[in-house]
């Protein structure tokens, strides 16, 4: 049997917000498998949150960089929020982000490239040993489109172009690029909201449909119905996760009624010509990085020189 520690039970009811006994039973039920946990849940019906599966609480911040028809995101990760508001910091990453933008997202060719008297890998080097805590460039994306516009747009701005989530949107048009700018500005705010994985059913990876088919035909079958009425079940509620989770098919935050189809479609008539969503990238700081918990009683007394 697993050894299901206390840290294990806290981590999966965060990402998922069920009870302490329910992740407990759900971690020895899968043998301490974190994902294996939450479809559990979520097959038992005591959990719902599928997407908070990536939350983290790593610090940093996301920068922002766009010119014309091309825009790209950089995440820098610092240890704590506190030298992640720090000005240094808050200007390495908007330096970092305008160099990044030049180099097309590769993140190699960014860590090489020159940034005041050295590079951004040595700058970097030279921040952690002067502020005393491990700094990382994690990772950038870069969209580019032509004919037509990228935008980008920074959720709770910690200063312009920097916040804890970026995103950028390319729409792929002929028409005027001011109010092409203006949609896309528009939907990049709603990505950051709504956090679409993909922008059509077809666009998703195949293994999270069949994920999700898997637990929704779980979740079906404690009807206790045949299976030609679960299959039809199946039908309603994979549209209602392709309407929750795919960037067409989501409702327009901005107005909370019109389906993102529509709302395309509508541009395209205003404008008189194509609009299509190119791509989409979103950022938000740690997703996907676990920061191990200290103790909290240890921290203060090494903070106080204690130990």
């Amino acid at each position: 049997m697993a050894n299901i520690t206390a840290s294990m039970v806290k981590d999966l009811r965060d990402k998922t917000g069920a009870g302490m006994m329910d992740c407990k039973n759900a971690l020895n039920e899968t043998a301490g498998d974190m994902e294996a946990a939450i479809d559990w849940l979520r097959k038992k019906g005591i959990s719902k949150a599928a997407k908070k599966a990536g939350r983290a609480a790593a610090e940093g911040l996301v920068g922002v960089a766009v010119d014309a028809g091309t825009g790209v995101l950089l995440e820098v990760n610092a240890e704590t929020d506190f030298v992640a508001r720090n000005d240094e910091f808050k200007t390495f990453v908007k330096d970092a982000s305008k160099l990044a933008l030049k180099e097309g997202g590769d993140l190699e060719k960014l860590l090489a490239s020159p940034m005041g008297s050295s590079s951004v890998q040595q700058t970097l080097t030279e921040m952690v040993a002067k502020i005393g805590e491990n700094m990382s460039v994690r990772r950038a994306a870069a969209l580019s489109v032509n004919p037509g516009v990228v935008a980008a747009y920074v959720h709770n701005p910690a200063s312009p172009e920097l916040g804890k989530i970026g995103v950028l949107v390319a729409l792929k048009s002929s028409g005027d690029k001011e109010k092409l700018s203006a949609l896309a500005k528009q939907l990049a705010m709603h990505v950051a909201a709504a956090s679409p994985l993909a922008i059509s059913p077809e666009h998703l990876a195949p293994e999270v449909v069949e994920r999700e088919r898997n637990i929704q035909a779980e979740i079906a079958r404690q009807s206790g119905r045949p299976e030609n009425v679960i299959e039809k079940m199946m039908e309603g509620r994979m549209r209602k996760f392709y309407e929750e989770t795919v960037l067409l098919q989501q409702t327009f935050v901005i107005d909370g009624e019109t389906q993102i189809a529509k709302v395309i479609e509508k541009a395209a008539k205003d404008l008189g010509t194509a609009v299509v969503i190119e791509g989409f990238v979103r950022f938000q700081v740690g997703e996907g990085i676990e920061k191990a918990e200290a103790d909290f009683a240890d921290e203060v007394a090494q903070m106080a020189g204690g130990r």
